[in-house]
């Protein structure tokens, strides 16, 4: 199945993802692997605390296969704002564990399934446990005000043109950057 990718402004901001999981993975009767899960958790939580980024570990940490997850795992949410500082910190600190990626949209089994992804290897998943769509936004944690209920207005259609004009002057002249095909007449301007 191919997607056409959009290219309208508004409607891929009306689409962008604002809120993310993040799975760690672990072989429940690995004690070194459970044991590296939990390392992490802790540093997770530490950093959080120290202002590294916003990450929220739920409590519960599953010792056996639930839901979609084949093995031991734990979750982490994270809203957008901070989404790669959470992600390039498992990605260089993950070790040897296995983490899944995924958006969180109305869609949870596609979410889970086609708009994923892994740091180290995949595993499999049973995707017979998950909605295929609720009408509801999956929004986490809405008391901190940030991912789906952020406060903080984002920047305009308009200001995203300024910015991505002035992107484009600044890469003019770079022979390495590949130029954006010119703007038409259909781009949205409000």
């Amino acid at each position: 199945m191919s997607i056409e990718p959009p290219t309208d402004l508004q409607t891929v901001l009306d689409g962008e993802v604002k809120e993310w999981h993040f799975h760690i993975y672990f072989h429940q009767k690995n004690q070194k692997e459970r044991e590296a899960a939990l390392k992490l958790r802790d540093a997770v939580l530490r950093l959080r605390r120290d202002g590294a980024f916003v990450a929220v570990p739920l409590f519960r940490v599953n010792l056996e296969p639930m839901g979609p997850h084949p093995v031991g795992s734990y979750e982490i949410w994270t809203p957008s704002e901070t989404f790669s500082s959470v992600f390039s910190y498992l990605a260089l600190y993950r070790g040897d564990l296995s983490i899944l990626v995924h958006p969180l949209t109305r869609d949870a089994r596609a979410d889970h399934e086609v708009r994923n992804a892994w740091l180290g290897p995949a595993f499999p998943l049973d995707l017979s446990t998950l909605p295929v769509r609720t009408e509801e936004l999956p929004s986490q944690y809405q008391t901190l005000k940030l991912g789906y209920s952020a406060t903080t207005p984002s920047l305009t259609v308009e200001q995203r043109l300024k910015l991505g004009d002035r992107v484009e002057g600044i890469l003019a002249d770079d022979k390495e950057a590949a130029p954006a095909p010119a703007r038409d007449d259909t781009t949205t301007q409000s």
